[in-house]
């Protein structure tokens, strides 16, 4: 059985990230900006006590922020593709230029900057409110059109199968 072919439109990428992946609805991201003309997208992480790493200083664990960037990353690419297909991270490099501010959210902004017939290229930053005072920066590798089917929100599948970003 094939899977049909799907453009990539805005509200295929946020049903996606927000209905696909279990792991960003426990977290409780949100999708809040999907740019496809300038392949870009934007996630929130919500500050949550149970997300703490160090209770005495009450900062985010840098496990949050990289899945927070990770999946931004990839809605990024599903954004910058003209049909659906499954995408796989090969690669993430992510600094971790300062702590994350005790009681506020997170946003994390990717940008797709080069993009082959099977790799992509991509840039993140994870902040609070200023890009330019950043958390946390990452350069990541991508594989477009992974082994695997992407996972569709309401398919019958439950949501294991393969990482949609």
């Amino acid at each position: 059985m094939s899977m049909p072919e799907l453009p990539v439109d805005e509200d295929l990428v946020r049903r996606i990230i927000h209905d696909g992946i279990p792991h960003c609805k426990e977290l409780n991201t949100s999708l809040v900006d999907v740019d496809i003309a300038n392949r870009r997208a934007t996630m929130k992480l919500p500050y949550d006590k149970k997300l703490v790493g160090n209770p005495a200083t009450g900062v985010l664990h840098g496990g949050a922020i990289t899945s927070v960037i990770d999946t931004v990353c990839g809605a990024a690419l599903m954004a910058s593709l003209e049909k659906l297909v499954a995408v796989a991270t090969l690669d993430l490099r992510i600094d971790y230029l300062r702590p994350a501010t005790p009681e506020k959210d997170v946003l994390a902004t990717a940008e797709v900057y080069r993009m082959t017939r099977r790799i992509a290229f991509i840039r993140a930053t994870a902040y609070h409110d200023d890009p330019d005072d950043p958390i946390a920066s990452c350069a990541g590798a991508f594989m477009i059109g992974s082994s695997e089917k992407p996972v569709l929100p309401g398919n019958g599948s439950d949501g294991g199968g393969g990482d949609a970003a």
